[in-house]
């Protein structure tokens, strides 16, 4: 028994080392960024790497807000994100629960169709897209960041991911539902939507950080400057005379902070959506 319980103990000890030294190398850029953005300018690329800033200088944070319209692009950045987010949970939700537990003619057809869309790159749809919002007079607006978005690629993404979560749920809760005469919509909203939220908070997550991140449809759209969102004002400091690295990173971490923040407090339900959990 003994020798069964030390060959468990060293068997978890060297998955934990092995765990800790791939989460050290994963954190290195992530360590690198943060100091950088602490660091003076002229210290940036020294040799040898300075790897912990002397002196530390938190003036670059306040110099990102002084020489760009940062609090402006944060704030764009946040509206949008958290509209996709929640437009594309309402769309998915809806659309799930009604491709897995609702029927009606040519459901499977409809669900493969759609699901197709997603094997299409956004390269593709790129150029037709941007001259429907062109004759619509959208471009240079937020529209085509927020709408598009969540009833394209996010919007069949959260639908399958949520029809494949209610599939799990047993028929016997819809059953018992219309028995005590609920109609569709109040079986959804009283007992399918509370369970969804473990795959609700997966979803979000995964729009939430795509939106945040989002770099190659604000390029197109936005041309106004007071319009961008992170990803485009990121580049900001970089022009012809170079890039302020020190800048740029101090910038990258601000822009990375929400994401930390949105990820910590959905963690446990996006470990449950992962699981694919119906039932508590």
């Amino acid at each position: 028994m003994s020798n069964s319980k030390s060959s468990r103990f060293l068997e978890n000890s060297l998955v934990y080392l092995v765990l800790t030294i791939v989460t050290a190398i994963i954190m290195i850029p992530f360590f690198w960024m943060v100091t950088t953005s602490l660091k003076h300018q002229t210290k940036v690329f020294l040799f040898p790497p300075q790897w912990l800033p002397s002196p530390v200088v938190w003036g670059n944070y306040i110099e990102v807000f002084t020489r760009q319209p940062f609090h402006l692009y944060f704030f764009n950045s946040t509206y949008i994100a958290v509209l996709v987010t929640l437009g594309t949970c309402v769309f998915a939700s809806l659309a799930g629960y009604a491709f897995a537990k609702i029927s009606f003619p040519f459901k499977n057809t409809i669900f493969l169709i759609l699901l197709s869309s997603m094997m299409i790159p956004t390269e593709v749809t790129a150029i037709p897209l941007f001259m429907w919002m062109s004759k619509l007079n959208l471009v240079n607006t937020h529209f085509p960041l927020i709408v598009p978005p969540m009833l394209g690629a996010y919007g069949m993404f959260g639908v399958f991911l949520l029809r494949q979560f209610f599939i799990t749920i047993p028929s016997d809760l819809d059953e018992a539902a219309k028995i005590d005469g609920c109609t569709p919509w109040t079986t959804f909203w009283k007992i399918m939507f509370p369970l969804s939220i473990p795959a609700l908070a997966t979803l979000s997550i995964f729009v939430f950080l795509h939106s945040w991140n989002e770099f190659f449809e604000p390029l197109i759209y936005l041309s106004s400057s007071d319009l961008y969102t992170l990803p485009l004002a990121l580049s900001l400091f970089t022009d012809q005379s170079g890039t302020e690295w020190h800048l740029l990173m101090a910038a990258s971490v601000i822009a990375t902070v929400p994401l930390l923040i949105v990820f910590f407090f959905a963690q446990k339900k996006f470990i449950e959506g992962v699981a694919m959990t119906g039932l508590k």
